[in-house]
């Protein structure tokens, strides 16, 4: 039990003032917050950058940077006398490989990938000149909060950070709630490998985020934001911490907090964000309450992701309907990223619905015979070449037992084999589970020894039970990190059986 003049909402920053996860760390972070010690160490021990402070260089070993050879990059840096932590994914994989340095400043990687050029008919234009203007702020404010509330319901949107839920529901949830505190808390701790779209908007757009997430405050009645930013994105803080600057005198009276993440996939989980604002370990909670009735310090809260909230500005200026018909099978448009085997990875605009044909040559063309996609992220599992023609939509790739998920588009070639680029997603789930339900923490790993095993003997007969792990898993796990944990092993078998074949000597 904690004493009643605790302050849990300051234990992060005091480890990450006294050095990550040391004693003396632990210790002095205690005296200032009167947590108890062994809770903060708790908190330590849950994030990378806390508990591996003394890291020179961290080298992402996702699947795009594995591709273009972040082993290789890991190894030069460890002889060259680095001390390397090779990290999940650092959002850079149209970059790939690349390494941060000990002030988490992109130092190795390759040039940034591109985006759309500058089109006004687009929804977020990221080719575009950032326009600090607030215009839509200024219009939403002259129609009301109902009726910005029914321009997103004519406008169709979705949440763009995976789940696709329709974003005027959220807001009039929010809206609806008698309470005198209520936040908006943009989720930005965009970490879903093969994804890097937020990362563009924040350092391109990021008045268009600033101001949709300002809307979002008049709409639903709230006098304070938290934007929560992936601990490795340095510079894209530094835009936003610019942005806010310009933007002071368009925000009234909106009191607006910057929050760093520090290493921590599941944050990117909306329940998981709030515990870690809150300053605990970012574990998923159970659902009901749901954010908009119970949320940050227990109340209602509006979670929007970066790329929702950007689209929101112009559906204010232009129309629900204007936004709504630049959509295929779904409304409005989607920033795709896409990397792998392109030849210019990078973030396109497209309307939501194209294909995966069309995002290729958005991206200069493919490189070499494409056998393979991630549609949506590690969590989206692969699909065969065969649906390159198949919308990159919420229905229809949900048809195909995959999803758009954070639209991170992998394309592999074929001179890789599935069953090591499923391992490297395995890899990424056991090491990002947060090890709260016990189906994701025991699931993860067991699935991760299966492949081992397997491509060490090449006997299939290891394989045997991987469909049982992912029911059981899909089934029982708390978030969506433990339902869809086996997707890149189950889809890898089930659609490339030729690379999970006996591999056993003399067959």
């Amino acid at each position: 039990m904690q004493p009643r003049d605790a302050d849990r909402s300051k234990v992060i920053d005091a480890l990450e003032e006294h050095g990550g996860i040391g004693p003396d760390a632990v210790r002095k972070a205690h005296e200032e917050t009167r947590i108890p010690e062994a809770d903060i160490y708790g908190v330590a021990t849950f994030y990378t950058l806390l508990r591996n402070p003394d890291a020179t260089a961290r080298v992402c070993k996702g699947l795009p940077c594995k591709l273009k050879g972040s082993d290789a990059l890991a190894a030069r840096l460890q002889a060259e006398g680095h001390n390397v932590d090779e990290v999940s994914c650092l959002g850079q994989c149209d970059r790939a490989p690349a390494a941060l340095d000990a002030s988490l400043e992109l130092t190795w990687c390759a040039p940034r990938g591109s985006v759309t050029p500058d089109d006004d008919g687009l929804a977020i234009n990221l080719g575009g000149a950032d326009d600090a203007a607030y215009a839509a702020l200024a219009q939403a404010r002259a129609m009301g909060a109902s009726a910005v509330i029914d321009a997103l319901k004519a406008a169709g949107l979705q949440g763009r950070g995976g789940a696709g839920f329709p974003a005027h529901i959220k807001w009039r949830a929010v809206r609806g709630e008698d309470h005198e505190e209520k936040y908006v808390v943009v989720n930005a701790d965009e970490s879903e490998p093969a994804t890097f779209k937020d990362r563009e908007i924040m350092l391109r757009r990021p008045h268009r985020m600033l101001e949709g997430m300002a809307i979002a405050a008049f709409a639903t009645g709230c006098r304070v934001a938290y934007i929560y930013v992936r601990g490795e994105f340095a510079g894209e803080k530094r835009s936003l911490d610019a942005a806010l600057v310009e933007a002071a005198g368009y925000l009234g009276d909106l009191e607006v907090r910057i929050v760093r993440g520090h290493g921590a996939y599941i944050c990117g989980e909306e329940t998981a964000l709030l515990e870690a604002i809150e300053g605990r370990r970012g574990m998923p909670r159970l659902k009901p309450p749901y954010p908009t009735q119970a949320g940050l310090f227990g109340k209602p809260t509006l979670v929007n992701n970066v790329e929702t909230l950007a689209c929101v500005p112009n559906i204010i200026l232009r129309g629900g309907e204007w936004f709504r018909a630049l959509g295929r099978g779904e409304p409005g448009t989607k920033l795709y990223c896409i990397s792998g085997h392109v030849q210019q990875p990078g973030v396109y605009e497209l309307p939501l619905g194209a294909t995966l044909d069309e995002l290729v040559d958005a991206a200069g063309g493919p490189v070499g015979t494409l056998k393979a996609f991630s549609p949506g992220g590690a969590a989206s599992g692969f699909l065969p070449i065969v649906h390159r023609d198949a919308p990159l939509d919420f229905r229809s790739l949900s048809a195909l037992g995959s999803m758009v998920g954070s639209s991170g588009v992998v394309v592999l070639n074929d001179t890789v084999d599935m069953a090591v680029a499923a391992r490297a997603q395995q890899v990424f789930f056991e090491e990002e589970s947060c090890g709260q339900c016990v189906p994701c923490r025991v699931g993860a790993r067991l699935q991760r020894l299966t492949l081992d095993r397997y491509l060490k003997t090449g006997d299939r007969e290891h394989l045997a039970h991987a469909e049982d792990v992912h029911w059981e898993m899909e089934e029982g796990s708390i978030c969506g990190l433990g339902t869809t944990a086996s997707l890149p092993l189950v889809t890898a078998m089930r659609h490339f059986p030729q690379d999970f074949r006996s591999r056993q000597e003399g067959e």
